[in-house]
């Protein structure tokens, strides 16, 4: 979700996966790579990843074509990328090896990444299992064709080349991909397997739809020190400083913050360790002090946290927003309203996080479920400024002045309604249920509102017809 300094917005969901400090590391160069090329140039994106990247796999792709593609894929991720910090120019090299698990062939693989819309996105040579294929952009998606059809249970190796430019200014959707007040920021930058989702929105929900990864290997390198946060945990650091490696396990992206003059203060809750990342003039230790208030009350409520380290960043502007491990609190947040951001987008770690949804197509499931927590942890209910609403419409079908207050209050409450009457204990028992059957999955709104509705004897499902005409 996304929320601005005084208001807050959101993201979410449909027919998901069918067919159509880490302590300061060691000072030794990461295995495999060099922070500089033989010639003293910045290294390239190539020169920073695992030497078996290069290795590609016999392939098991066919002849034929099926016009077909899926989400239901388990692919891993290694990613080296390179960051000039004066001209904000992003040169890098996916890696994805994933393997079709839906029940039929597919001949391409769609990639998600706001390189295309914000970042003037310019591809380098693709390819399939070490031949080149010519992929297609459009909006936010990256059409990889495999170059024949990759059967049920195979797997394919898909090498991305890319290069893009880090806007200069937070304003409209540039915030996800931009390098301003000392601070650059990069959200779904990685080409991640998706659907051909649209990128362009009449509010500020957000246009996304990603699978979880096993495994993702980040290298990111700069031509100046920079203190990264990010997703994952960091696992080795160049002498020189400039190159840092870090690897995550079921995640749904891979986001960053980076700046120059960042310092860090932490705390740890139930072993968590919960890190602040920012810059001179922010509001670290009650944003620090928010953090541990909120993962301590949501714990108790939705179950552990599933990571072992939650980072706080200080992101360069635009809305707070959640990554997995990851929360951006922007500057400037109105003091009023600081709580209630953090401990909403810390919320999304297990609605979002640990159970994916079509953030785009079915908002309900993770915002309205992530508003209705962070309400409840801070006695923050309140009733809707808005009319009331159809809850079961894609981000596209609201205006940007009623969204939040139709998803997230109107949404919350409704959920909300349904606690009150079932009990907390065998509310947050059902939520907990839905959690665990999800975990690390992608579902509908419809599966939300049914473990909801089978923990209780009252028939919510007759209540809401009317709010879900779509699923009813």
């Amino acid at each position: 979700m996304r929320t601005r300094r005084g208001a807050v917005v959101a993201l979410l969901t449909v027919g998901l996966l069918g067919v159509t400090p880490a302590a300061p590391v060691s000072a030794t160069p990461i295995p495999g790579s060099s922070a500089r090329g033989s010639s003293g140039a910045p290294a390239s994106p190539a020169m920073l990843l695992p030497p078996e990247i290069a290795a590609q796999p016999a392939t098991r792709i066919v002849p034929g074509s099926v016009n077909r593609t899926t989400m239901a894929l388990t692919a891993t991720y290694s990613v080296g990328a390179s960051l000039a910090w004066g001209s904000g120019r992003l040169s890098g090299q996916a890696t994805i090896t994933a393997t079709n698990d839906s029940p039929a062939g597919i001949d391409r693989i769609e990639l998600g990444t706001v390189l295309a819309p914000l970042g003037g996105l310019r591809l380098g040579v693709t390819s399939v299992d070490g031949r080149t294929v010519a992929p297609t952009v459009s909006g936010q998606t990256i059409r990889v064709p495999l170059g024949g059809v990759l059967p049920s249970g195979a797997a394919a190796t898909v090498v991305v080349r890319f290069s893009a430019t880090l806007r200069s200014s937070t304003r409209g959707s540039n915030w996800l991909f931009a390098r301003a007040n000392g601070i650059a920021e990069l959200y779904r930058w990685i080409p991640w397997v998706s659907r051909s989702t649209t990128f362009a929105r009449p509010n500020h929900g957000d246009p996304f739809v990603t699978p979880s990864s096993p495994a993702v290997h980040v290298v990111l390198h700069a031509d100046v020190p920079l203190r990264w946060a990010t997703t994952g945990t960091r696992t080795a650091l160049s002498a020189d400083g400039l190159t840092a490696t870090f690897d995550a396990a079921d995640v749904r992206d891979f986001i960053v913050t980076a700046s120059r003059d960042a310092t860090t203060r932490q705390a740890t809750v139930n072993g968590t360790t919960v890190r602040v990342v920012s810059r001179r003039g922010f509001p670290s230790a009650a944003v620090l002090s928010a953090g541990v208030t909120a993962l301590t009350r949501l714990e108790a409520r939705l179950g552990p946290y599933p990571y072992p380290l939650l980072t706080i960043s200080e992101s360069a502007g635009g809305y707070g927003m959640e990554g997995p491990m990851t929360v951006w609190i922007p500057p400037n947040v109105a003091p009023s309203n600081l709580v209630y951001l953090v401990t909403h987008e810390i919320a999304h770690q297990w609605f979002y996080g640990v159970v994916g949804s079509d953030q785009a197509r079915e908002p309900f499931a993770d915002e309205a479920m992530a508003d209705m927590a962070t309400r409840n942890v801070l006695g923050m209910r309140r009733a809707s400024q808005c009319s009331t609403a159809r809850l079961d419409l894609a981000i596209y079908r609201y205006s940007s002045t009623c969204y939040y207050e139709d998803i997230y209050i109107q949404g919350g409450n409704l959920i909300d309604d349904a606690r009150r009457r079932m009990g907390s204990p065998t509310f947050w028992a059902a939520i907990r249920g839905y959690l665990a059957a999800h975990r690390f999955g992608l579902v509908h709104t419809r599966q939300l509102l049914d473990a909801i509705d089978a923990a209780s004897p009252v028939d919510f499902a007759a209540r809401w017809r009317t709010r879900f005409p779509s699923l009813y």
